[in-house]
C-alpha cells in the first residue's frame, strides 16, 4: 500500500488512508459510475461508519457504500482491488472490538440494505437471508411458522456481522453459536468471485469446510452477503426465574453445578451487583444489588420445564441462593430478558460520557469460579468502574471497563487487568475472546493461543486476500511481528 494522506472529519475522528486524493477521486467516481447515489462521501455517513461501540480509535473510510445486490457487492470490491483501496464490511456498527473501523481508510461496505428473508422452510428447520438482516428482523419474520432463530447477542446485529464475528449470547448454552447454526453462505472474494460455501445437509464429507472458515472471519477473508441458517422448533413450554446470592462464589458455583449435572438450561445469565444496580437505573427495577442469576428453562412440556426448574432451585438453594422469582408469562419473560439484554448500555449510563472496554475470556466450565473470583479481586483491588456479566453456562463472561479513554492512568489500569485476566484464561485452558472476535483489541493475545497455527491462518489470508485489502490490520498483521 503506498503512502496516503490523513485529515480532520470531526474533534474524535481523523481519516488516515492509504489513497492519494488523486487515487481517492478516481475511486469514488468508479464507485459513483456503478451504483449512483448509494455511493456516499457526506460526512455524517463518514463519522458514523468510522467506529462501532468500543473504545477502540476510530478509523474514517474514503467513501461508504450501500449495495443492494451479492452482484454490485462484487463490483465494488472488484473497483476498489483497482484502485489497491481497502474495504471494510459494515453491518449496523455494534461490534466490540474495532473490527468496522477504516484503519487505512478505503471503502465501507455497508450491508445494510441486503435486509431480505429469501427462504424459509418450517419443515427443513431453516432458512435463506441477505447479511443486512437483523436478529430481530429475522424472528419477526418468522412469526407464526413454529421455528425461530435463537442466536440472540443482544445487540440487534445484522446476521453477516453474527457470522462474521462468530458470535452467541445468551442462548448459547443450549443452541449453540454461529459456528453451529450456519449452514453455507455466498461470499465475494477479494478479487470479485463469488463463491457458495456449504448447503442445506445437515451433514457432509465433501471438501474442505468452507463455511467453518468463513465464519469468524470477521471481513479479512471476503464479504459475507448471504446465508443459511439452522432453525429450532418452539418450545412447547417456557420458564424464566431470577434468584439471588449473597456470595459471588455461590452463584457462581450453582451455575457450574447446574451444567454439570446436565440440566438443560436455554439461558443461565450472571450480573454482578454492580450491574444489578445498573440495570435498576436503566430499566427501573428493583432488585436487591446481590449476586444474580438469570435461568430459562425450555421444554416439550410444562412438567419437564418445572421439573428442570425446581432441581436448579434447589442447587441455588444449596450454594445460598434465594428468592426464586418466576416469570412464566411471555410479557414478564420479555421485560426480564430486555432488562439483561440492556445490561451492556446500562454499564455505560453508570458514568456518562465514558467508553465501554468489555473483555470477553471463555474458559472451561471446572475453571469458572476461580478465573471470575481472582479477576474480582484484581477489579476490586483497582479505581475503575466495572460491573460483570456473564454466558456462565459456556463458561463466558465480561467485565465492562467504563472508562475516560483520554485517561490514560485508567486506560492502563485497565490494560493491566484485562492482560492478567487473558492470560489466566488462557493458562485454564480458555480462550481471550468468547464471542466478541479479535478485530483490533486481542490481536496481541492470538499468538499466545494459537502459536504456529497462526502462521498458516496468515498462510491462508495471503492466498484470499494477497494485496491484504480485505479489512486489512483486524486480527492479525499480515506477516509475523
Amino acid at each position: 500500500m503506498s503512502a496516503g494522506w490523513t485529515r480532520k472529519i470531526d474533534n474524535t475522528t481523523l481519516m488516515t488512508s492509504v489513497l492519494s486524493g488523486s487515487a481517492r477521486d478516481a475511486l469514488i467516481a468508479d464507485l459513483s459510475t456503478a451504483i449512483g447515489e448509494r455511493c456516499s462521501t457526506n460526512p455524517t455517513q463518514i463519522e458514523h461508519h468510522s467506529h462501532g461501540e468500543s473504545w477502540h480509535a476510530a478509523g474514517a473510510p474514503d467513501v461508504v457504500v450501500f449495495p443492494a445486490t451479492t452482484e454490485e457487492v462484487a463490483a465494488i470490491v472488484r473497483i476498489a482491488t483497482r484502485h489497491g483501496a481497502p474495504i471494510v464490511p459494515f453491518g449496523v456498527g455494534s461490534s466490540l472490538e474495532g473490527h468496522v473501523n477504516a484503519l487505512h481508510g478505503g471503502v465501507s461496505l455497508d450491508c445494510s440494505r441486503m435486509n431480505r428473508v429469501l427462504r424459509v422452510s418450517a419443515d427443513d428447520l431453516d432458512c435463506d437471508v441477505e447479511a443486512g438482516v437483523t436478529h430481530r428482523q429475522l424472528n419477526k419474520a418468522l412469526a407464526n411458522t413454529g421455528v425461530a432463530f435463537w442466536v440472540d447477542p443482544g445487540a440487534d446485529a445484522t446476521i453477516g456481522g453474527m457470522a462474521a464475528t462468530r458470535a452467541s449470547g445468551t442462548t448459547a448454552v443450549r443452541y449453540g453459536t454461529m459456528r453451529d447454526v450456519v449452514l453455507g453462505m455466498t461470499v465475494v472474494l477479494a478479487d470479485g468471485r463469488i463463491i457458495r460455501t456449504g448447503g442445506r445437509a445437515r451433514k457432509s464429507s465433501s471438501g474442505y469446510d468452507l463455511t467453518r472458515l468463513f465464519v469468524g472471519s470477521e471481513g479479512t477473508l471476503g464479504v459475507i452477503t448471504e446465508l443459511t441458517l439452522r432453525l429450532f422448533g418452539l418450545p412447547e413450554a417456557v420458564s424464566a426465574a431470577v434468584c439471588q446470592f449473597e456470595t459471588m462464589e455461590g452463584a457462581v458455583r450453582t451455575a457450574m453445578t447446574t451444567i454439570q449435572l446436565g440440566i438443560p438450561v436455554a439461558r443461565l445469565e450472571l450480573l454482578d451487583e454492580l450491574q444489578i444496580e445498573a440495570v435498576n437505573k436503566y430499566s427501573k427495577l428493583s432488585y436487591p444489588p446481590k449476586p444474580t442469576l438469570f435461568f430459562e428453562f425450555h421444554g416439550t412440556s410444562a412438567a419437564a420445564v418445572t421439573e428442570h426448574a425446581g432441581t436448579a432451585q434447589e442447587i441455588a438453594a444449596e450454594q445460598g441462593g434465594s428468592g426464586f422469582e418466576w416469570a412464566s408469562t411471555p410479557e414478564d419473560r420479555t421485560r426480564l430478558w430486555q432488562a439483561r439484554h440492556n445490561a451492556f448500555y446500562a454499564s455505560i449510563a453508570l458514568r456518562p460520557g465514558a467508553k465501554p472496554w468489555t473483555t470477553d475470556v471463555c474458559v472451561p466450565i471446572s475453571r469458572l469460579a476461580e478465573c471470575i473470583l481472582d479477576t474480582r479481586r484484581d477489579v476490586q483491588a483497582s479505581s475503575l468502574i466495572a460491573p460483570l456479566m456473564g454466558h456462565v453456562g459456556d463458561g463466558n463472561f465480561h467485565f465492562v471497563f467504563v472508562l475516560d479513554p483520554d485517561n490514560p492512568a485508567e486506560l492502563a489500569e485497565a490494560t493491566a487487568i484485562n492482560a492478567r485476566l487473558v492470560k489466566r484464561a488462557q493458562a485454564m485452558g480458555g480462550t481471550c475472546s468468547g464471542e466478541h472476535g479479535v478485530g483490533i483489541g486481542k490481536m496481541d493475545y492470538l499468538h499466545a493461543e494459537h502459536g504456529d497455527a497462526l502462521d498458516v491462518m496468515r498462510a491462508i489470508k495471503r492466498a484470499l486476500d494477497p494485496d491484504n485489502l480485505m479489512n486489512p490490520g483486524k486480527m492479525f498483521t499480515a506477516s509475523p511481528r
